[in-house]
């Protein structure tokens, strides 16, 4: 027969638990609050393993940084990533040279519109750094300028 479970928090901190997983938007730190929710009522570590699909040492993970830092100690944490390449000042001249000049005014000759094959060249030619596609379309993307590749259509012919 199972033993009567052993409630480890007072009903005011289950009842701030329950409101964060219901106010959490993303999944996996939502999913994090329910451990914590389900091991401060009473079940075990193993109990919540084989409910959520996690390791007993992922809970114990979780209820020890609740212990340390609250509910913050279990959200997700800032990876900072690779600093860009690009300083501000570079960026923003990238910036209003794409949405204000054409790439003939930049001795770019013959070309109208911008690529991102010909942003990438000027880059490399202005600043020294070589970007392939993706990556001139991801920094276009974090500089909010939507890159969008030109659709042709074939005029009308007829009655021509």
């Amino acid at each position: 027969m199972r033993s009567q479970m052993k409630m480890r928090a007072t009903p005011q901190e289950l009842a701030i638990v329950k409101d964060a997983i219901n106010k959490e938007k993303i999944p996996r730190v939502q999913k994090r609050y329910r451990i914590l929710y389900m091991f401060l009522s009473g079940k075990t570590g193993k109990e919540i393993a084989n409910i959520m699909g996690v390791t007993a040492i992922t809970v114990s993970n979780i209820h020890r940084a609740y212990k340390a830092e609250g509910l913050s100690g279990i959200q997700d944490k800032s990876i900072p990533g690779r600093p860009p390449r690009l300083i501000p000042e570079q960026r923003e001249k990238l910036k209003q040279t794409v949405l204000h000049k054409n790439p003939a005014d930049v001795d770019f000759p013959n070309r109208q519109h911008w690529t991102a094959q010909l942003i990438g060249a000027y880059v490399e030619r202005e600043f020294g750094y070589h970007y392939s596609i993706r990556g001139i379309t991801r920094m276009l993307e974090h500089m909010g300028i939507v890159f969008i590749r030109p659709n042709y259509v074939l005029a009308n012919t007829e009655g021509v």
